[in-house]
């Protein structure tokens, strides 16, 4: 029987969500005990033990997780973890950062999820709400904790906030007035039983909805016909294949928005040539889905060109680092899946013949099929460089298409890919795998990369 005298919550992980989330429901007079079997999480200890939160830090005691009333597990930790399953059978409650956010929250909130894209796109919406002269805080899978908007006492007009499936997947009354999917595609098998388990929690985000709120989705994702009558909210759709009626047509050269906020045919086309940071088919289906966000949360179409004009793109997502030689460097770190590899090779070789990439590839897997890849890598890139612990994967998967090496680091890949390259040649690193082999995340892959190339000397005076 659960010793309810003791009863509190505890933060499972002590990472920046775990420890905004302690700090705020420790500001409600709540009872909060926080852990993190991570033993270098000393200096959150001691920011949490100055304000009187009891903690452990380096190991588990099932008795700390059992005499909790309720588990706040951040997303990064599989809820199949021993200590949280024991706690759960003895009566714990296991939310997370969404529910308790929802719980205090009053400002409306766009939410955006999807396999790819979602930083891009929430970033695009975040700017668009802000030309429009509305107050915005950005924040959820971005890297800023929601928690952090009600712990800063500062009232928005809207909150923008990227959401992933593992903090979907712990929300239970989660309800943004206005929601985004923009794709789904294999990731995170590593997590989840299957592709149909990864692909319900996605289309969860749209389950607390009602009529009298907003729904983006890409129509041309495999199997929406199916899901789109368990959406209860009004829909706007997007795609790249078909004329869209409600919501927006993407086009080569633009995109066509259609809806109740367009009044003007002429308001309703985006031309998207000129937008540098908005390059490839991909980026087309983001600025689609912000502007529609945007629109249907009260942006202005003035707000929202002048937030495109102005866009100039995220680091580590497809990002120019250098030309030395004739050859192009690009960053593309945040690739963590395969998917992501396509798009980026298919963005860089528009307009191009031959094969001409060179693609550094690899780190620790998510239980993924490289198959998805092998289009693209058959017809457009000449080398791979196979890093980290897949590079064994990466080579039997590939060698029949293409040369494969497999460099002893980030250094020997970047040297290895500027002596293989030619004039005209695109060196990418768009790993499709984890980075947590190698690096602490992929920001420090990326600057890796970034600094190993800065670090090249032409080869050719």
């Amino acid at each position: 029987m659960k010793n309810t005298s003791q009863a509190y919550y505890l933060i499972v992980g002590m990472g920046r969500s775990g420890l905004s989330m302690a700090k705020f429901l420790h500001s409600k007079g709540e009872a909060v005990k926080a852990t993190d079997i991570d033993p270098s999480k000393t200096r959150a200890q001691t920011e949490l033990e100055r304000l009187g939160i009891d903690t452990q830090v380096g190991f588990h005691d099932q008795a700390f997780f059992d005499q909790a009333h309720t588990l706040v597990v951040s997303p990064g930790i599989p809820l199949t973890v021993s200590y949280i399953q024991n706690a759960r059978k003895k009566g714990a409650r296991v939310t997370g950062e969404l529910d308790i956010f929802s719980e205090y929250n009053t400002t409306p909130v766009i939410a955006v999820t999807g396999t790819n894209g979602k930083t891009t796109t929430t970033t695009l919406i975040r700017d668009i709400m802000a030309q429009s002269g509305l107050k915005v805080f950005t924040g959820g899978n971005i890297g800023t904790p929601l928690m952090e908007y009600l712990l800063s006492d500062k009232p928005c007009d809207v909150v923008v906030a990227e959401i992933s499936s593992f903090q979907l997947d712990l929300s239970r009354n989660f309800h943004p007035d206005v929601a985004v999917l923009l794709n789904i595609t294999d990731d995170h098998l590593d997590r989840y039983e299957d592709f149909t388990a990864y692909e319900d929690s996605k289309y969860s985000i749209f389950k607390n909805q009602t009529l009298a709120d907003a729904a983006v989705i890409n129509r041309d994702m495999a199997g929406y016909s199916e899901k789109k009558n368990i959406i209860p909210s009004t829909v706007y759709e997007f795609s790249a294949t078909s004329l869209v009626t409600s919501g927006a047509t993407i086009h080569e050269d633009a995109v066509t928005l259609s809806m109740p906020r367009i009044s003007n045919p002429k308001e309703g086309r985006i031309p998207c040539g000129h937008f540098t940071g908005l390059q490839g088919g991909h980026n087309r289906e983001n600025l689609a889905a912000a502007a529609l966000a945007g629109l249907c949360a009260g942006a202005s179409v003035s707000g929202l060109i002048q937030a495109l004009e102005n866009f100039k793109g995220l680091s580590h997502r497809i990002a120019f680092v250098r030309e030395l030689d004739q050859i192009k460097f690009y960053n593309d770190s945040k690739a963590t899946n395969t998917d992501a590899v396509v798009r980026a090779v298919q963005a860089l070789s528009e307009g191009m013949d031959g094969k001409k990439i060179i693609l550094i590839l690899g780190g620790r897997e998510k239980g993924l099929d490289f198959a998805p890849l092998v289009p693209a890598v058959r017809d457009r890139v000449k080398l791979i460089l196979a890093i980290g612990e897949a590079a064994a994967h990466v080579t039997k998967d590939f060698h029949s298409l293409c040369p494969v090496r497999t460099p002893a680091d980030m250094a020997q890949a970047v040297r290895f890919a500027h002596e293989a390259g030619e004039p005209g040649d695109i060196v990418l690193l768009s790993p499709a795998c984890a980075s947590f082999d190698m690096y602490e995340n992929y920001e420090a892959r990326g600057r890796d990369f970034t600094e190993q190339v800065n670090q090249l000397e032409a080869i050719h005076a």
